[in-house]
């Protein structure tokens, strides 16, 4: 009876402990890859965990994939762009769609939950969103002919999108190629931090 209790318990817990892991404070130190993935070692979502099983599914470094989240949300669960302003004092809609970690935009996010069969992904969940960030690089690496450990590329081609990449559009973008620059420099420095991670 005792177990009965305990395992209705669990499965009853185990949903709100999977929705408040979601509303987790964003990590502190996020210039060092080893304090994110200290900060967020839990026994049901260890970032770590879920980002080098996101680096052996789509083969792209752990160090690239966790540079892309970090420029793209500072690791906040619910990221967005700012909202506009209506006759400049009224907040308005925002500037996209993009949302969460990985600030995927509507369109991309429903595309990677139909090709990956993940349907009950969210944008909020870090697992969720290292493993958008995992597929979003490969994809980019098998269509656009750029290396998996090429993070400069792989966050214009993130950032201006595939066809966005395909055409150029980023050459004549200072700002574009700013945040790859950035980008590619913190993969670095987290490929080097994780090296000495415990």
């Amino acid at each position: 009876m005792f177990a009965l209790r305990l395992s209705k318990i669990l499965l009853l817990g185990l949903p709100l402990a999977v929705g408040l892991s979601a509303c987790a404070s964003p990590p502190r130190q996020i210039n060092n890859v080893c304090a994110v993935f200290d900060q967020n070692d839990g026994w049901l979502t260890s970032w770590e965990r879920q980002a080098r099983a996101a680096e052996r599914k789509h083969g792209v470094p752990v160090a690239i994939l966790m540079a892309t989240v970090r420029k793209e949300s500072g690791f906040q669960h619910n990221a967005r762009p700012p909202r506009t302003k209506l006759l400049g004092v009224i907040p308005w809609k925002r500037q996209s769609t993009a949302y969460g970690y990985s600030q995927a935009l509507d369109g991309t996010w429903t595309q990677y939950r139909t090709e990956t069969g993940n349907v009950a992904a969210r944008r909020t969940s870090f697992g969720d969103a290292i493993d958008f960030v995992g597929w979003y690089h490969a994809k980019s690496a098998r269509t656009l002919g750029i290396a998996r450990t090429d993070a400069y590329n792989l966050y214009l081609a993130y950032y201006a999108g595939w066809g966005g990449y395909r055409s150029g559009s980023w050459r004549g973008n200072a700002s574009i190629q700013r945040y790859a620059r950035e980008t590619e420099a913190m993969a670095r420095s987290y490929a080097m931090q994780l090296q000495a991670c415990k």
